[in-house]
Parts: C-alpha cells; sequence; structure tokens
C-alpha cells in the first residue's frame, strides 16, 4: 500500500517538473531568437579557430520495435580582429565548408551565423 501512494505522489510531481523544464526551454529559445532579431547584421574580419561537433543519441521503444535517433550539431569558433571569440552554430554544409585556419569576413545577428567569406 505504501508503494501505491509514494507512486500516486511521485507521478504529479515529476509529470510537473518534466512540462516545466519543456516549458523554460521553449521560453529561453524564443527569447534568443527575439533577442537575435534586435540585433543589427554585423561583418567583421574573422578568422577560424576551431570547430566542433556535438551529437546526441536517443533510443526510445515504441509497440515492441526500438527506435534510434540522433542530433548533430556544427560549431565554429571565430576570433575577431580585437582578439575576442565567439562561437556560432552553423549548419552541416557550411561545417564542411570550413576550415581551422581560414580568415575571411563573418557576417552574424547576435548569436546567429550568417556566412563566412573567404579571403584568398
Amino acid at each position: 500500500m505504501f508503494m501505491f501512494d509514494f507512486i500516486q505522489f511521485i507521478f504529479p510531481i515529476m509529470f510537473l517538473l518534466i512540462f516545466g523544464i519543456i516549458i523554460f526551454t521553449v521560453i529561453k529559445g524564443i527569447g534568443e531568437w527575439s533577442n537575435n532579431n534586435k540585433q543589427p547584421v554585423l561583418s567583421v574580419k574573422a578568422k577560424i579557430v576551431t570547430k566542433r561537433v556535438n551529437t546526441s543519441n536517443s533510443t526510445s521503444m515504441h509497440d515492441e520495435h526500438h527506435h534510434h535517433s540522433s542530433s548533430t550539431f556544427y560549431h565554429v569558433t571565430f576570433e575577431v580582429e580585437s582578439g575576442d571569440r565567439m562561437e556560432l552554430q552553423v549548419s552541416g554544409s557550411e561545417y564542411g565548408q570550413l576550415a581551422e585556419g581560414d580568415v575571411g569576413k563573418l557576417t552574424f545577428q547576435g548569436t546567429r551565423y550568417k556566412n563566412f567569406e573567404r579571403e584568398f
């Protein structure tokens, strides 16, 4: 009987916690999107310092079948003339075209990557 009471007590708390995390993530994403839209589009001379890939995997089971999914996020760190560095998320196709050490004109808006034109 104790276990049944415990589950009835924990289930609503876990539901509210998970729901709260989802709502927080959505609000945070909307806030960042809105903040980026308010920022000017800037173009500065920059050098590509590092590149990294972040992959997350998940497995779920539905109707006795395992479902695997993964998400890959590509990040590039740029160093501007002042020495400041910024890491921006880029698409996979952009990531493949950029190389560490490349120098060129970086165009961005807030934390949103727009373009990188390599200097030859």
